[in-house]
């Protein structure tokens, strides 16, 4: 199983925007990281929009965060469900999801989720996993804190930006 974490992107992404160059391609285990930064003469947008290919993830170097994830391959892509409105939290925050993708709260199947109601975390701790195209995503949490909700069930489509969780800040 190849698993590409969030921190190891964000680093590559960091790399593109602070060197002169176009696009950066990663390649191991037959899984590539291509990231592409839009040419200054670049008006119509389009190498802004990350796009998860074969056995391939495309990320824009514009932003640390992918304004868009787009699924090319046979049939239409799955709608997740729509996830109910929080209630006002006050000083909550949320982990978000980087990507389109199926949520894991363990690392198998049979092994104990990486987080639960009430667990405390730390900044760079794994809280998930979201697959994208065969390919395990660790997601890591940017907040220290107490896990307050979970608000995906496991297995679980989610789209770009969807909350996960509600952590309450330390």
């Amino acid at each position: 199983m190849f698993i590409v974490r969030e921190s190891y992107i964000k680093r590559l992404i960091r790399l593109v925007e602070e060197s002169k160059i176009e696009s950066l391609e990663v390649s191991t285990w037959g899984r590539k990281v291509k990231i592409t930064q839009p040419s200054k003469n670049s008006t119509n947008g389009s190498s802004q929009h990350p796009a998860v290919l074969d056995n391939q993830v495309i990320v824009a170097a514009s932003s640390m965060q992918p304004a868009q994830t787009v699924a090319y391959g046979p049939g239409p892509a799955p709608v997740a469900p729509a996830v109910p409105p929080v209630p006002d939290t006050g000083k909550l925050v949320t982990i978000k999801s980087p990507m389109v993708g199926t949520y894991y709260a363990a690392p198998s199947p049979d092994a104990d989720p990486y987080v639960s109601v009430n667990q405390k975390i730390t900044p760079g701790q794994v809280v998930c996993i979201v697959e994208a195209m065969k390919l395990m995503n660790e997601i890591e949490s940017e907040y220290g804190g107490q896990v307050v909700k979970i608000l995906v069930e496991n297995a679980k489509p989610v789209e770009f930006g969807q909350d996960l969780f509600l952590v309450e800040p330390e």
